[in-house]
């Protein structure tokens, strides 16, 4: 019998997933731009984004002149098309919001170009009883399967 999937798992149709970056990112200028009403309102609009892809925070911070996350994004999204998403999303619902701001942030970028992004991996006895298990699911279902003993290409 197939194990019960790890909690730490996700999955797309046949597909399970653990896809989690460690990301940071800033403002333009690095200015300290991140605090009082402003920093509850981003949270709130990096909730609403990440919901938005199908993406799972795990954990977040946000400091004065950057953003922590540790984020499960799904691996039919690169990381790369989700964070312009992301902070191209982010700035114009922090604009719209916060209108003020547009006289700092000119051009309404308010997010810094670049950004930091790093893997989250698993270790060795994890891979190796997925593969253990997937032998496993394969077995009960080539039991349930019909096989043919016939080939239909020559007929014997």
């Amino acid at each position: 019998m197939p194990s019960k999937k790890n909690d730490d798992e996700s999955s797309i149709s046949h597909t399970r997933w653990n896809c989690m970056y460690h990301i940071v990112f800033t403002p333009k200028y690095r200015r300290k731009a991140i605090y009082a009403k402003l920093r509850t309102d981003i949270g709130k609009y990096i909730r609403r984004l990440c919901e938005y892809k199908e993406a799972e925070i795990v954990e977040a911070h946000a400091m004065p002149d950057h953003i922590h996350m540790l984020v499960k994004i799904p691996p039919k999204i690169s990381v790369s098309s989700f964070m312009g998403y992301f902070k191209g999303k982010s700035s114009l619902m922090i604009f719209d919001e916060h209108a003020n701001l547009k006289y700092n942030y000119g051009s309404r970028h308010f997010w810094s170009e670049g950004y930091y992004v790093s893997t989250v991996g698993l270790n060795k006895e994890t891979i190796k009883k997925y593969i253990q298990n997937q032998e496993l699911e394969d077995q009960i279902q080539d039991k349930r399967s019909v096989k043919e003993y016939k080939d239909p290409f020559t007929g014997k």
